[in-house]
This record gives C-alpha cells, sequence and structure tokens, in this order.
C-alpha cells in the first residue's frame, strides 16, 4: 500500500564521498549517524526558462540544480565536525578545534521519513554545508534545549548527475540503505 502522507525525520546520516582524480568516479564511504534529526527543509534551486515566438510560450524549461535548505539537529556530532567540516582533534588536550583554513568536504545526506503506511528512505548525493552557527541561552525555571542547523547545498552527482534517490519498502535497496549508500545505473543499451 502507498503511503497518503508524510511525517517525521529519523534516522539522519552521512556519508563521505570521495571522486577519483582519473577517472572522476564517485565513491560513498559507510554512512555514519547523525542523532537528533529535528528537522530538513531541501527546496528546489534552478530556473525557469521561457522563449516566446509565434505569440505564445513556445519553449519552457526548467533547470535542475538541486535543493538548498537547512539541517536542524540536537547537536551536530564530533565526527561529522572531524569529517565533514574538517575540526581538528587535538590528543594532547582533548580538545576539538576549528580551523580556518579547513573547507568543507561534499558527502551524501541519507535519512527516513515516516508515512502512514511505510518509511521512505532518501539521498542526496553531493551535499555540501556550511559551518553552523553558535548559540545556547541561559537556563531558567525550565530547560530550553537549543538545537544546531546547518544550510547545506544538495548538488547533482559529478559523475552521474543525480541529485537524488528515494526508496520505499519494497525496493532492494532498502534493507542495506543505512550500510551502503545506494547508487543509479543506467540500463545497459
Amino acid at each position: 500500500m502507498a503511503n497518503k502522507v508524510k511525517y517525521g525525520l529519523k534516522k539522519v546520516h552521512y556519508s563521505e564521498l570521495t571522486i577519483d582524480a582519473e577517472t572522476g568516479a564517485v565513491t560513498y564511504g559507510t554512512p555514519k549517524p547523525i542523532p537528533g534529526g529535528v528537522a530538513l527543509t531541501m527546496d528546489a534551486k534552478g530556473e525557469k526558462t521561457e522563449f516566446y515566438a509565434d505569440d505564445v510560450a513556445y519553449f519552457v524549461a526548467e533547470s535542475n540544480q538541486g535543493y538548498e535548505g537547512s539541517l536542524e539537529v540536537a547537536l551536530i556530532p564530533e565526527t561529522f565536525k572531524k569529517d565533514i567540516l574538517g575540526f581538528i582533534e587535538d590528543v594532547t588536550t582533548g580538545g576539538l578545534y576549528e580551523d580556518a583554513e579547513a573547507l568543507p568536504e561534499a558527502f551524501a545526506l541519507l535519512f527516513e521519513f515516516s508515512g502512514d503506511a511505510n518509511a521512505t528512505r532518501h539521498v542526496f548525493y553531493n551535499v555540501t554545508v556550511s559551518r553552523p552557527a553558535v548559540s545556547s541561552t541561559t537556563k531558567s525555571e525550565s530547560i530550553d534545549v537549543q538545537t544546531e542547523s546547518m544550510d547545506m547545498t544538495a548538488s547533482p552527482a559529478s559523475d552521474s548527475g543525480i541529485v537524488k534517490g528515494s526508496f520505499g519498502s519494497a525496493a532492494t535497496a532498502y534493507d542495506t540503505f543505512f550500510t551502503s549508500v545506494p547508487t543509479y545505473t543506467p540500463p545497459a543499451g
């Protein structure tokens, strides 16, 4: 049975991506969790082109440049800060340092939306993020939990042009989704 509605966000993961310098092929590492997913908002990015001839819109096309938005989580894990944002861990002091020269690495973002019938799993294949803001507030009569957000852009994968994949519970990649990033293989011929 197909879903009538979607709700919830859970099982957020990231997977480091590597691009082979010689072939341009993209490979993905083992997905790692980003616990505490609160909200994900990704808006379509692209331009509409209209060409008029014969007094009508003769040609209309939309370019697909991926998505832009943000991910809000309880706390960004240290593994993500080191793997993707380029933070440096000092084993001597135990500190985690932000390097001004580090550039964020691209990664795949995996997550799941619940539905009335089945959960649907999604992956954005080529994601870049900005550094999160640093903020909190003092504790008063009650504890007001503070979350962290990262602005992100999901672009087409450099090797396949694929931006996003969605997998329902009947998909063959569903059961292994959070252990290995499913990728698109074009049909032969």
